[in-house]
């Protein structure tokens, strides 16, 4: 036996989307009903586990076998769901690559596990077996008829059912829909087969399944939660927002302060037309309202922060050991291949800039509504800020958080050979303070001579790395931070001047991706191949690792010239054709070599216990006596694969989560 390749069907109280399968496997009521399983490739058997039939030991025994690869779709679920199914129902074939102590002990080896899901990233697919089933054009499609079965067979009973008494439906009680459940788990092997069989020629790096085996291990450990900290900040989040609303009703008279139409109404007849009630609009119309409209506004403001959402997922998804886990998801972005966030969502964490933050926690932790109230002039706004501080490490442990220093900047500098650029990070130096002594010509200091300048090179390496222009500057709040919309075009003009080889660099990708798409050649810039092969635009990383742009052609745009179209996911998550270009390239190729850095970092420090990762920071838990310097050492240590680029991180030790 070399390989399996299979699909589970199972049941649980615990409702998934909510919960993440980790803590929907440890409910009480967990149970595997079905396993459908193929051997080397032969024929699916589907054993039908609630009627009594039972796993071949052969099968069992292969299950922690890393010499037998175990390949599933979505491929966590499974091994996550068969850890706890073994534990219970089979504990002598249960097998962890952890110790007992560590958190992530509980759960199956991922080293011989293979997911096709991955496999499906890799190869520039949307993810969802039936999705992928449809953009592959699979004669064996996914059943439609799944999810009213799984509704069916996988979740409790409704109350208002007759025969009341019986939690979940049997098999029994509706023969021919259990047999059709059956050929639904059947067929969901075999589209996982033809996935492997379809993308044969474009598999996933050996290296990269070692990470994702990493990646496993950091979703199994999980991170520990502030459960106190967590379930007052809910109840104060309730109270706050009941508040905030009955002032809005005294202040404006109306049923539903909440309801846009009525809000929009009541703005109006009070000489303050806003088309729009979005975040940005409101508080820029805030500035200039009159006071008793701007304090509508800024009430509106705040009954329209979201924190209760997080420490609802945080709760919704806590395991019985009070940690959180299955936040991370492997190649889940697409076209750069960097990490998703999953369940709280890690990558958008709204920033803490209180300065009496551990006050301010210990307050929410006591449940002093209160006092909240008196010292800060927004409570949802301290919920807001309080997010990170949730996540906090075992006893006895701190987390180290370490950062790359302006990561993506030096990727690009590096690829482009913007040399000037490089021997600012290389000193050590300001780039925003370098940026705006290249485009002004003149000595820039953060607290020093011409310090007002700093600002304007800062928005200008924030905005126009990838080809922006003055829209990409007012996207990221130009206007707001008071220049003048005059000066945007000259500032553009200016970074482009001080960057031609950021500017060159651009074209050069924009020339091989053409050439490579319509010659139909091997193309290279720098250390990145281009090649078309099979319906696909291969972009070769200097990792080793490969970007996928399926059928890539070029096709006349609206400006009159040809641009580069391939199919993809859209900003509406639809399966669309894409319009790119050479500076859009650019973007996801030094985001993915950023990406690659930190994943090789990672590797390096694997035997430290990483619980958590966001775009270019790693969270460790780590003993007190660690010192985070020697994290920062690791880190910045350059990879084999790209040798000669400057890196460096900044890190430090902390109770709880925060930035610094």
């Amino acid at each position: 036996m070399k390989k399996i390749s299979m699909d589970i069907e199972t049941r649980s109280g615990a409702d998934l989307m909510k919960t993440g399968v980790y803590r929907y496997a440890e409910d009480p009521d967990f149970d595997i009903l079905l396993f459908g399983v193929s051997v080397d490739d032969g024929p699916v058997r589907v054993y039908d586990l609630a009627c009594g039939e039972t796993i071949p030991e052969e099968i069992l025994a292969a299950l922690t076998d890393n010499a037998v690869l175990k390949w599933a779709y979505n491929a966590n679920f499974e091994r996550i769901c068969l850890s706890s199914w073994l534990r219970r129902q089979a504990p002598e074939h249960f097998r962890s690559a952890c110790p007992a102590e560590d958190p992530g002990g509980k759960y199956l080896d991922p080293a011989g596990w293979r997911c096709s899901m991955v496999l499906g990233y890799y190869n520039g697919l949307p993810g969802g077996l039936e999705k992928i089933g449809e953009v592959l054009g699979f004669e064996q499609q996914k059943l439609k008829e799944g999810k009213d079965l799984i509704r069916y067979f996988c979740a409790p009973r409704k109350p208002a059912e007759p025969d009341g008494g019986r939690q979940w439906h049997l098999p029994g009680d509706a023969p021919e829909k259990w047999q059709l459940f059956k050929q639904y788990n059947e067929r969901d092997v075999l589209v996982e087969q033809q996935i492997q069989e379809r993308l044969l020629e474009y598999p996933v790096p050996d290296f990269l399944w070692e990470e994702y085996a990493l990646d496993q291990l950091i979703n199994d450990r999980g991170i520990r939660i502030d459960r106190q900290l967590v379930s007052e900040a809910i109840r104060i989040e309730g109270l706050s927002k009941a508040g905030l609303t009955d002032r809005m009703k005294k202040i404006t008279g109306l049923e539903n302060p909440n309801s846009v139409n009525q809000m929009q109404a009541y703005l109006a007849a009070n000489g303050l037309e806003m088309p729009s009630l979005g975040k940005k609009e409101v508080a820029a119309a805030i500035e200039t309202a009159p006071d008793r409209l701007a304090e509508v506004l800024s009430l509106r403001l705040q009954l329209a922060k979201s924190s209760v959402k997080k420490y609802q997922a945080m709760e919704n998804c806590v395991c019985a050991d009070g940690r959180c886990r299955g936040m991370f998801q492997f190649l889940g972005a697409g076209r750069t291949g960097r990490w998703a966030g999953r369940l709280i969502q890690l990558q958008n964490l709204p920033q803490n800039h209180l300065p009496d933050l551990a006050e301010a926690r210990e307050t929410v932790k006591r449940g002093d509504f209160e006092e909240l109230c008196q010292r800060y002039p927004s409570v949802p706004g301290v919920l807001s800020e309080l997010i990170r501080t949730g996540f906090i490490p075992r006893e006895g442990y701190q987390f180290i958080v370490a950062d790359y220093s302006a990561i993506e900047a030096r990727v690009l500098s590096h690829l482009a050979g913007e040399t000037w650029r490089s021997e600012v990070f290389r000193d050590g130096g300001d780039i925003y303070c370098a940026s705006a002594s290249q485009m002004f010509g003149v000595p820039v200091e953060k607290h020093g001579q011409n310090a007002h300048l700093r600002q304007k090179g800062k928005i200008a390496e924030l905005a126009l790395g990838y080809g922006g222009s003055v829209g990409a500057l007012k996207a990221m709040g130009a206007l707001e931070m008071g220049l003048p919309e005059e000066e945007l075009l000259p500032l553009v003009n200016l970074w482009r001047d001080a960057n031609p080889h950021i500017v060159r660099y651009w074209r050069d990708i924009d020339r091989a991706v053409r050439e490579a798409i319509r010659l139909r050649i091997p193309t290279r810039v720098g250390p990145v191949r281009f090649r078309c092969r099979g319906g696909r635009l291969l972009i070769r990383l200097p990792s080793g690792r490969t970007l996928t742009y399926l059928s890539p052609r070029l096709r006349p745009n609206a400006f009159g010239g040809e641009s580069v179209t391939y199919r993809g996911l859209d900003a509406a998550k639809k399966w669309s054709r894409i319009e790119s270009y050479g500076p859009k390239f650019v973007e996801n190729i030094v985001q993915a070599v950023s990406r690659d850095i930190l994943a090789a970092a990672m590797m390096r420090m694997r035997n430290y216990r990483i619980v958590g990762h966001v775009h270019d920071e790693v969270i460790i838990e780590a003993p007190r006596e660690t010192d985070p310097q020697e994290i920062c050492d690791i880190m910045s240590q350059p990879p084999d694969w790209l040798p000669d680029i400057l890196l460096r991180a900044e890190g430090y030790a902390c109770a709880f989560y925060q930035k610094s």
